[in-house]
């Protein structure tokens, strides 16, 4: 019987739930799965607690043990990331062969899009940098340093892995004084990525713009890849396809509120108020004054006529 085999909603909430887990036409922030293997401790669990903090809530944590070798057999993977309804894992595990290992990934249409095991080389927790940290739920700024990273197709597609682990919500604009968080990836010429992570201090300067530096609150790891398995070409353009109707041209005068609102503005030439019959109301009567200038005004119109026909 297969694990992932479809069923049909007995219930308002669980279609609900079934409405909300299919394809979206505005995305939103991706849930990132955390689950360990059958050893797992030291670095790998700091590494993992680490992430989850920087992830926060957009989260969830397995806390039991899973007998699962994702690069041998994705099924019981893909169908716990579906069950948990996240795009993102990250599955922590060491062996004799594979010390301090971790698997990220993601998902698309229920089965691998994506999967790179990276190994720990060098570790520094969050709790080892006593200094003040940041909030949660802020969304980090992300720097890749090298030209390396666009040499390879593998390393694109990390790159691209590192951009959705820490996407949030989109933003139309930003101030300075939101961007406090930011994370640095660096590929060696041995192709280790070293991960660092600072604090975004603004420093008076005498100027209407801030002197910037950088403080490292961690973590900050050193890892090596070990193992990829990335989507092919085909399948990757299709995963990446927006539809037709996000990319509509834009209408002129035609907006869209908050709610989803359509609303239209209409321009309208110079309105003829003095002839458009309206109640007579006593604020609307002409006063005395108004009356008479009008009377003096077609005295002096009639005189002129009489003028010119004598004239003529």
């Amino acid at each position: 019987m297969s694990l992932l085999r479809i069923r049909k909603p007995k219930t308002r909430k669980g279609k609900k739930v079934l409405l909300a887990r299919e394809p979206q036409l505005i995305e939103s922030a991706r849930t990132m799965l955390f689950l360990d293997g059958r050893k797992c401790g030291g670095n790998v669990k700091l590494c993992m607690k680490d992430l989850q903090q920087l992830k926060k809530p957009l989260v969830k944590v397995l806390n039991r043990k899973n007998d699962i070798t994702p690069f041998d057999d994705p099924t019981s993977l893909e169908f716990l990331t579906m069950k948990n309804d996240s795009a993102l894992f990250t599955f922590g595990s060491t062996s004799k062969k594979r010390p301090d290992n971790i698997v990220l990934g993601r998902v698309f249409e229920n089965e691998v899009l994506d999967m790179f095991e990276l190994g720990i080389k060098r570790y520094q927790a969050i709790a080892e940098f006593k200094n003040e940290k940041i909030g949660t739920c802020v969304k980090p700024c992300l720097v890749f340093n090298g030209p390396k990273w666009a040499q390879s197709e593998e390393l694109r597609r990390l790159r691209n892995l590192f951009i959705d682990t820490f996407q949030r919500e989109k933003v139309d604009s930003i101030r300075l004084q939101g961007i406090e968080h930011v994370i640095s990836f660096t590929v060696t010429d041995d192709l280790n990525i070293l991960m660092r992570s600072y604090k975004i201090l603004l420093k008076k300067s005498g100027q209407k713009t801030p002197r910037i530096e950088l403080e490292e609150i961690g973590p900050s790891a050193d890892f090596s890849i070990r193992r990829t398995k990335i989507a092919s070409e085909d399948l990757y353009k299709l995963a990446r396809k927006q539809p037709k109707t996000q990319n509509k041209s834009k209408k002129k005068n035609i907006t869209l509120d908050s709610l989803g609102n359509t609303k239209g503005r209409v321009h309208l030439g110079k309105q003829q108020t003095g002839s458009i019959q309206t109640r007579r109301v006593k604020a609307l009567r002409k006063t005395p004054e108004e009356k008479k200038a009008n009377r003096q005004a077609k005295k002096v119109a009639l005189k002129a006529a009489a003028q010119e026909a004598l004239s003529s």
